[in-house]
């Protein structure tokens, strides 16, 4: 797997100059577009665009100060239609403008082109199973929250802290298959995973299709195949490891990629640090040709 990303990743270094048909790169990848731009933003930290347009910028950035070619050559090459759209780009990358740093031979900025390679990691096991889930869907309460990898998330807690017991008792009643209960519901708006990122954060219950209720919000989930995990440990640092530990190295040794969906987690809220067992669904699909193609 990982031996097919740097590939891709070769792939893309190759096309900096030029338009970049992601599908292709992700097909080298053997992935799909979806699951590549995942993928690479949990294990590289940053979404693909932002590493590309920073790759792009720091080689922008040598001809710039090479003063070679025009700034509108410059621009041209590394796919910018004005003068005007290049230099927000590059000042965006490097703090000035692409005339300011020929002139004054400013401090700029470099991405490093990337790689990734293997760390040692997996010495814990991970229980998961595969389910096959007939089309459901979220009845409760939405608000757009930041991503918080580390730490509790405040703006998702206040979301929580808001909802009235009528509401929760609504849910509960409509609750009527796995998972069961009261869940926390995350669906990415991008396919960026850094921190900061913001995701539509539900709290609500799985139901038949046809539920509903005039007080709460509705998000209708088609059939697909989910991977469930269990996990138990200090709340909430257990689960954010886990989120982590499923995208970096789960994905990578197991056939199956993500598809588009909610992320669907059931949890026992407790205090701060205290232990407590939690259940993860991810959407995902099986794919051919070996672990992690």
């Amino acid at each position: 797997m990982l031996e097919r990303l740097n590939q891709a990743l070769d792939r893309l270094e190759s096309c900096l100059d030029r338009d970049i048909d992601m599908a292709e790169v992700a097909r080298i990848a053997a992935v799909s577009e979806h699951h590549f731009r995942r993928l690479f933003s949990t294990l590289a930290g940053m979404p693909l665009p932002v590493y590309v347009r920073r790759r792009r910028m720091t080689l922008a950035a040598a001809e710039v100060l090479a003063g070679e070619r025009t700034l509108l050559d410059v621009a041209v090459r590394y796919g910018y239609g004005s003068g005007e759209a290049f230099a927000r780009a590059f000042r965006s990358v490097h703090g000035v403008g692409p005339a300011e740093a020929r002139r004054l031979g400013s401090v700029l900025t470099a991405q490093p082109r990337m790689s990734f390679r293997v760390v040692v990691e997996g010495s814990m096991t991970m229980r998961y199973r595969i389910v096959e889930k007939k089309s459901f869907r979220i009845v409760g309460r939405k608000a757009r929250v930041p991503l918080v990898h580390e730490g509790v998330n405040e703006a998702a807690a206040a979301h929580v802290e808001s909802l009235d017991q009528r509401a929760i008792a609504r849910m509960k009643e409509l609750s009527d298959q796995e998972p069961e209960g009261i869940l926390s519901v995350a669906v990415h708006l991008t396919d960026s995973r850094e921190d900061d990122a913001e995701v539509d954060y539900w709290i609500g219950a799985a139901t038949g299709t046809e539920a509903t209720a005039e007080e709460l919000d509705a998000l209708d989930v088609p059939a697909g195949t989910w991977a469930v995990f269990d996990n138990h440990g200090p709340y909430p640092s257990a689960l954010q490891e886990l989120w982590r530990d499923v995208f970096t190295q789960w994905f990578p040794s197991n056939p199956y990629v993500s598809r588009p969906g909610p992320e669907l987690l059931r949890t026992r809220p407790v205090e701060i640090g205290a232990s407590t067992d939690s259940q993860l669904w991810i959407p995902v699909e099986r794919v051919s040709g070996g672990a992690g193609a």
